[in-house]
């Protein structure tokens, strides 16, 4: 698996996204928050994801698109953490619902923990079992 975000993973189809949101379940380390719905994707990719920032939260364009920078960075970096742990394919959305700037070091951190919330979520695993 390439170390990359291609665009084949990359969440951009409006019915996908609306049913995403309507049917699909969460999980959040604070500050982020990911909306997950296992779902049959036409690409070859195992995931679509899409990255959100509040407009609420951060009125000027360059923040958000900071933030939203981070946070593709912070999955693409990672993403093993979900790919060997998944068997289905799934649309992912990650907002950031946090109120301040944040530091890359603040996101990395919190994108591992929501990947593994996730992945015991939908593996089911008992809380003390470690996941590599």
């Amino acid at each position: 698996m390439k170390g990359t975000y291609s665009k084949k993973e990359k969440l951009k189809s409006k019915k996908l996204i609306d049913k995403l949101f309507s049917e699909g379940k969460s999980v959040s380390s604070y500050p982020l928050r990911m909306v997950y719905l296992a779902t049959e994707l036409n690409a070859s990719a195992e995931l679509n994801i899409g990255v959100s920032v509040s407009k609420r939260h951060f009125k000027k364009a360059p923040d958000r698109n900071r933030i939203k920078r981070l946070m593709r960075e912070a999955y693409r970096l990672n993403k093993t953490i979900i790919f060997n742990n998944i068997t289905t394919q799934y649309a992912l959305m990650i907002l950031y619902i946090g109120n301040d700037k944040p530091k890359y070091s603040d996101i990395e951190s919190a994108t591992v923990k929501l990947f593994n919330k996730f992945v015991k979520a939908t593996k089911k695993l008992p809380d003390d079992e470690k996941i590599s």
